[in-house]
């Protein structure tokens, strides 16, 4: 049953190509819908690169070196845009816990917990994402076939009998920090994160 549906979109000229900026929610009047960024050269006939990218304003906006999430999202734009793909960007700001709780966990880990542990802490889910959104908006693009950019398990998992095929993962891959080499560490340690630190 589809919960949401596509509000408003424009052309978004980018440093990496022209988007399609497509805005999905319940009603024209939220002011955080979920976002596509939809290549101008897309084809859904073929299997279409895709990253299903979780909000993170501290990564995607101020630049963190906390995580890798702002410079995943720039390798995924270049390479959407290479190959007229697109990525889905859904507000489920630090893991779904919301920014409030992200910052106190952060303050957590400052003190020598790792990312699972501060939620566990903060008494929050370690990973509350949902991605059934992603495949509603998918299924508005009749998209059937995706090659998806991803590290996360969870992500391939959220596709099984949902109507939409993922005929390869592909990686995306960022060099560890300094900063975030825990980080990074401990998702693939706790979360099952599929990748070869570099």
């Amino acid at each position: 049953m589809i919960r949401i549906k596509r509000q408003a979109q424009a052309m978004i000229p980018t440093p990496w190509g022209n988007f399609i900026l497509i805005a999905y929610s319940l009603d024209q009047e939220d002011w955080m819908p979920h976002l596509a960024l939809v290549h101008e050269h897309f084809d859904p006939s073929q299997p279409v690169l895709t990253r299903i990218h979780s909000e993170c304003i501290t990564g995607d906006l101020f630049g963190s070196k906390r995580c890798d999430c702002g410079e995943q999202l720039h390798q995924a734009l270049e390479l959407t845009a290479r190959e007229g793909g697109l990525v889905l960007y859904l507000r489920q700001e630090g893991r779904g816990i919301g920014i409030i709780n992200k910052l106190k966990a952060y303050n957590l880990q400052d003190l020598g917990l790792n990312t699972v542990d501060a939620n566990i802490h903060l008494g929050l889910e370690v990973d509350a994402r949902q991605y059934d959104i992603a495949v509603e908006m998918l299924k508005d693009m009749n998209v059937e076939r995706i090659r998806l950019l991803t590290n996360n398990p969870d992500k391939i998992e959220a596709f099984e009998h949902s109507g939409i095929e993922v005929v390869a993962r592909v990686p995306l891959v960022i060099p560890a920090r300094e900063e975030n080499r825990n980080y990074l560490e401990t998702k693939k340690r706790e979360l099952g994160h599929l990748y070869d630190l570099l």
